[in-house]
C-alpha cells in the first residue's frame, strides 16, 4: 500500500505546473530572458547616456585654454588665466584673486576665447 502512495505522489508532483516548468532546459533559457532584457533596457536608459555625457565633459575639459570663461561644480565664476599639464587650472576669480583648481571640477563653459592667429 506504501508503494501505491509513493507512485500516486510522484506522479501528483510531477503534474504541477512549477515541476513541468522547471524541468526541461527550455524552462531554465526562458526564465532569463526576462533578466537579460531587463539588462538591456537599463543599458540603454542609464548606462549609454551616463557614458556619453562623461564623454562630452571630458571632451569639454581638454579644450580649455587661457581666456575662457568657467563655472566650477562648487558655482564659482572666472577667467582661466593658465592651463597646466598636470590637470590644474589657475582660474582669476576677481582682479588680482587666482585659484588653483581641478580641471575636472570644471562643470560649464560660460565664453570660449578664439585661438590666436599666427
Amino acid at each position: 500500500m506504501s508503494a501505491r502512495f509513493a507512485t500516486a505522489a510522484l506522479v501528483a508532483i510531477a503534474a504541477t505546473p512549477a515541476f513541468a516548468q522547471a524541468g526541461g532546459p527550455m524552462g531554465a533559457i526562458s526564465s532569463f530572458v526576462p533578466l537579460i532584457l531587463i539588462f538591456a533596457i537599463m543599458y540603454f536608459l542609464l548606462i549609454r547616456p551616463q557614458q556619453k555625457k562623461v564623454k562630452e565633459h571630458q571632451k569639454m575639459v581638454q579644450a580649455l585654454r587661457r581666456g575662457d570663461l568657467v563655472v566650477t561644480q562648487g558655482g564659482i565664476i572666472g577667467k582661466v588665466v593658465k592651463v597646466k599639464d598636470d590637470g590644474e587650472l589657475e582660474v582669476e576669480l576677481a582682479e588680482g584673486v587666482k585659484v588653483r583648481v581641478i580641471q575636472s571640477t570644471i562643470a560649464q563653459v560660460l565664453s570660449k576665447t578664439e585661438p590666436a592667429n599666427n
